[in-house]
């Protein structure tokens, strides 16, 4: 008689509450960077100080959201922000 060592969960294609959970957090940080950027190519009153500053922000928000991800941060969101900066303030 065989019996079922590690039987299949109740349903596969239910994602774990910590799965949920960083797809939540993925989604918040999507949302904040997407604003961020928004803010600093529409806002015309925006200085480079102040657009800089959000930035910084930004990027303490997401560290705090993923301790320990900065190497991410900085290959994902940093030339974005590099580039928006360059093309909004013509820096060089």
């Amino acid at each position: 008689m065989n019996h079922a060592i590690n039987p299949q969960p109740a349903n596969p294609a239910q994602p774990s509450p910590e799965a949920e959970e960083e797809r939540k957090l993925l989604r918040r940080l999507q949302m904040m960077m997407n604003l961020v950027q928004q803010t600093i190519a529409q806002d015309g009153s925006l200085t480079v100080d102040e657009a800089s500053r959000m930035i910084a922000d930004s990027r303490e928000a997401a560290l705090a959201m993923f301790p320990g991800k900065e190497l991410a941060y900085d290959l994902l969101w940093k030339p974005r922000f590099q580039r928006l900066m360059i093309e909004r303030f013509r820096l060089q």
